[in-house]
């Protein structure tokens, strides 16, 4: 299984979310997985301008590094997404990644992934937002198969405790199997079902406006066939 890891975070490779990210990735690379890790420093990927250019023409005008992001998660077959709470959501360097990918959530661009998600805080609040994060790989086509989340202010320490490495440790084990069977939740099967039924919809009211997606649909998912 290929990996990339995208740690949303100013910190880096030396923050805490890229600490315990590192803990997933044990676990998946003990089953034979590799791992690329792309960090979101904030200069990387700018915000979506949201001029339609990639409905249109079926790629982004902005000349930064978000292209060939995306082209690295097509080659790849899972994706680790880790934030640090800021301001009870995900940082702004992800959110900026995410929102770029407005082309890729209407075509169900990255379908067949596999993902989880990791998150860290100094005082808590990590669960919601890594739903958020998990929902956001759902819209792409991504199966999110779990999460791990650590509150700093409440570890004494450099390392983590035992039972976060050991949690951490058995969802990249877990994310590569789930990958490797093809196993899919009922209730992520259904949300998939469900979005891409949507998106299909979106498709055809806004074919003629966005032909590259509409283009897209028929070709991959045969729609008007």
């Amino acid at each position: 299984m290929k990996l990339i890891s995208l740690v949303g975070s100013p910190h880096g490779e030396k923050g805490s979310t890229a600490k315990l990210m590192r803990e997933v990735l044990k676990g998946a690379e003990s089953l034979g997985a590799t791992n690329e890790t792309i960090v979101l420093k904030g200069d990387t990927v700018s915000p979506c301008r949201g001029c339609d250019v990639c409905h249109i023409k079926g790629f982004c005008v902005q000349k930064d590094s978000f292209n060939a992001m995306a082209a690295k998660i097509l080659e790849a077959d899972g994706v680790i997404l880790g934030s640090p709470n800021y301001i009870f959501t995900v940082s702004a360097q992800l959110k900026a990644f995410m929102d770029r990918c407005c082309g890729i959530v209407h075509c169900q661009g990255f379908m067949g992934r596999y993902g989880v998600s990791v998150v860290t805080s100094g005082g808590g609040d990590e669960e919601p937002i890594a739903e958020f994060m998990n929902h956001y790989m759902i819209t792409t086509g991504i199966v999110p198969v779990g999460s791990v989340w650590a509150t700093m202010g409440a570890i004494e320490g450099d390392d983590f405790p035992e039972d976060i490495r050991q949690k951490a440790f058995d969802l990249g084990r877990h994310l590569v199997e789930s990958w490797s069977a093809k196993v899919v939740a009922p209730d992520v099967r259904e949300k998939l079902d469900g979005f891409h039924e949507r998106m299909k919809q979106l498709m055809v009211w806004r074919k003629n406006e966005w032909p590259f997606e509409y283009d897209y649909w028929v070709k991959h998912y045969g729609l008007g066939a």
